[in-house]
């Protein structure tokens, strides 16, 4: 049965005294490539699957056609005269924050139309796909792991083992399955940030990062369902890694942001995460291990110590060996 605790970072390395000034730093910078790696991970994940494909196919080609006419029309009609409007204030770098613009009103239209409705049932699948069957790469050891976690989702879904792939192995979920609540609030929340474009420097990064920072904390959600978290729990869970949720929502939205292929890095990063969440379960599972088997050695050493001390004082335990000191 797997551990319900919310997963938190526990990383204590030792510290000197010259590197301790850089040590809090460093760790937040480790922390935030770490976390905005992992859209990128799903690109890879996903070129190096074939069996992984035809989860994308049956939806991405009609949905990049309907996005490909949402940024041409968008494009064709509204971003000269948001540049014009925002050289008064930009001057040559107007251009950025005009594109910037364009595409997170394509974003919102994409996101209110179609991306809750017609892509959300495929990334429950990508994710339990990849939660099921799913491969990390290892820096480190420049393998592939296999890291399987089919005991979250078989409680959700049929899984029919003896398929021939993993693809085939997902059958109907048994309970309602949702990868992430279509919300009009985050619709709304799309739309008031979008002004932030016309601040010059940093307002497109502004941008980016809240409505990013959004988007990242909803990218474990289908987790959450999974391992069946209260909102305590949930809440939780994202208070613990809400650094990490910043860069990975930040990352993501950067690639949503791409015209035409924004539905396609949104399965991508739904990859990622589902291999994130892979490797969380699997240190939280190490973490409780270790624990499990400290405990069992303490006993042991206890129950050591008491069949000692039964030796010495009981008064029908057979005395010591004989030794002849004198020789």
């Amino acid at each position: 049965m797997p551990s319900r605790r919310p997963y938190q970072n526990q990383q204590h390395p030792h510290i000197g005294p010259w590197t301790e000034p850089l040590h809090r730093p460093l760790t937040y910078l480790k922390r935030a490539g770490k976390a905005g790696s992992y859209p990128l991970r799903g690109i890879w994940f996903f070129l190096c699957n074939r069996e992984f494909w035809p989860l994308f196919m049956s939806r991405i080609l009609p949905l990049s056609l309907i996005s490909f006419l949402v940024y041409f029309v968008l494009f064709t009609f509204t971003f000269l005269p948001q540049y014009a409007f925002l050289a008064i204030f930009h001057g040559w770098g107007a251009w950025v924050n005009a594109v910037v613009l364009v595409l997170g009103e394509g974003l919102v239209i994409i996101q209110g139309l179609f991306e809750g409705f017609f892509v959300d049932e495929c990334r429950v699948d990508v994710f339990d796909y990849l939660l099921a069957i799913v491969r990390v790469t290892d820096i480190n050891q420049a393998a592939l792991i296999k890291l399987g976690h089919k005991d979250l989702i078989a409680p959700q879904r049929i899984l029919f083992l003896d398929a021939p792939n993993p693809v085939r192995m997902l059958g109907k979920p048994t309970t309602d399955a949702v990868y992430t609540p279509w919300s009009i609030i985050q619709i709304v929340e799309l739309i008031v940030f979008l002004p932030l474009n016309f601040v010059p420097v940093v307002g497109t990064p502004a941008f980016i990062i809240i409505t990013g920072t959004r988007l990242g904390k909803l990218a474990h959600y289908r987790w959450f369902q999974l391992k069946g978290y209260s909102k305590v729990e949930q809440k939780k869970a994202l208070r613990d890694r809400a650094w990490e949720y910043v860069w990975f929502g930040t990352v993501a939205m950067i690639l949503e942001l791409v015209p035409v292929l924004s539905l396609f890095f949104l399965l991508t990063t739904t990859a990622g995460a589902a291999q994130w969440t892979a490797e969380i379960e699997d240190e939280v599972r190490t973490s409780d291990g270790n624990v499990q088997n400290g405990q069992n050695g303490y006993r042991g050493q206890i129950g050591h110590n008491e069949q000692e001390q039964y030796d010495d004082h009981h008064p029908d335990a057979p005395p010591p060996p004989y030794t002849d000191d004198l020789v």
